[in-house]
């Protein structure tokens, strides 16, 4: 097969969350045992970092991969979800994987991806675990897809878990409460393997010191650490806890005698979108008038996105904005500007919702603007109506980014 129609066979064969929603969710871990049985155990022949979270996961994923990099390491990325090309997903030092390794991995596999009614993201972590595997990586960081107790990559044994922090997210899956999300986040925690979590919350700390005791794990908390400031080219006062979160672990990896100095580290967060290809974190798009996009979604990834744009100075503020179907609305529409023009568009794919209906629901809260056919029709005109001094941000949505940038 070519490459198209190497993902269109994936994309439509098989089930995956980010397109489907609860149908393509898995609730145990065997398939993904079966398929690494098949591919000879991959996964065991470098070694990985492993990173849960409700927010930030992405971000300090590839801040990791950035300071291992300057180091001198060879370092996979395997990151969910992609904005352009499914090769986002699945890097070496910022390097994507090629067609030519997918169609093949496929076309190899694809009788048995049948035969098993593997998912997606089943298959997705095997393409990425065979990769790192044949390349010969010296460390691969990995980030969860969904939760982490259940999810396809829990079958490492990693030198560091990360867990950035906790929030009310997907909760048709992972539950309704801070606990019960910290217990599923909590599965990542390996026995005798560190763990950092990113922030402390009083609902989720008593959580994760008890899977970390159980397991004899040592655990540390990011936030209550003394350690040197940095700067990042991640923009967004919300990169600063991630950067914490991030030194912290590295400061892990010195102990087990990695190789990494304070250099590395420096010139690895400045240089986190040089060194791995990292898109739509407070991506600035345009100037006169300023656009920049984020793909924070839920409640407390809008948060700082919202507080990041009370920060900035102009005369009027645009936002277009779109979602999935399945977005508890009433847990976010609280944060957004009410002192605004919005510009309501669907993302083009299957679970977004509709731009009339995300309009009457904001409308009804005093949120005004109009619903356009597409995200690129709400962006442009958007970009037709704004005057040199006003403002656009972007977001709602992965979707609706990955249609932009």
């Amino acid at each position: 097969m070519r490459y198209n129609d190497t993902l269109d066979w994936m994309f439509s064969q098989l089930p995956m969350y980010q397109r489907q929603g609860k149908s393509a969710y898995k609730v145990d871990l065997s398939n993904t045992a079966l398929l690494i049985n098949h591919l000879d155990n991959p996964h065991k022949h470098f070694k990985t970092i492993h990173v849960a979270g409700t927010n930030g996961k992405g971000s300090s994923s590839h801040m990791l991969a950035s300071i291992l990099q300057e180091a001198g390491y060879k370092v996979g990325l395997y990151t969910s979800p992609h904005l352009k090309d499914f090769r986002e997903r699945i890097k070496i030092n910022g390097e994507e994987v090629s067609k030519e390794f997918v169609t093949g991995f496929i076309e190899r596999n694809k009788l048995f991806f049948e035969a098993n009614q593997l998912s997606f993201f089943e298959m997705t972590v095997g393409m990425a675990f065979e990769y790192f595997s044949q390349e010969k990586v010296d460390i691969a960081v990995i980030e969860v897809g969904l939760g982490g107790r259940l999810d396809s990559t829990n079958i490492i044994s990693p030198e560091v878990s990360v867990i950035t922090n906790i929030g009310l997210d997907h909760t048709q899956f992972l539950g309704n409460t801070l606990e019960l999300i910290a217990f599923e986040k909590g599965g990542i925690i390996k026995t005798k393997i560190p763990v950092v979590i990113g922030e402390t919350q009083k609902e989720t700390k008593p959580v994760f010191v008890d899977l970390a005791t159980k397991n004899n794990s040592e655990i540390i908390f990011a936030d209550q650490q003394d350690l040197n400031v940095y700067d990042s080219d991640l923009k967004g006062d919300y990169q600063a806890k991630n950067i914490q979160t991030v030194v912290t672990a590295i400061k892990i990896l010195q102990k087990k005698s990695y190789s990494i100095s304070s250099r590395d580290i420096k010139k690895g967060l400045l240089n986190v979108i040089k060194n791995t290809g990292l898109l739509g974190r407070w991506q600035v798009l345009n100037e006169n008038p300023k656009v920049v996009c984020d793909t924070g979604h839920n409640r407390e990834g809008l948060i700082y996105v919202m507080k990041q744009l009370s920060n900035e100075v102009y005369n009027n503020l645009h936002i277009v904005f779109g979602v999935v179907n399945d977005k508890d609305l009433s847990s976010i529409i609280d944060l957004l500007p009410k002192k605004a023009e919005y510009y309501f568009c669907k993302p083009n794919i299957s679970r977004g919702l509709a731009a009339e209906e995300l309009k009457e629901v904001f409308n009804a809260h005093n949120l005004k603007g109009e619903s356009y056919n597409s995200v690129n029709e709400a962006y442009n005109i958007a970009l037709e109506k704004a005057n040199a001094d006003d403002f656009i941000f972007i977001g709602g949505s992965t979707f609706v980014v990955a249609e932009i940038i």
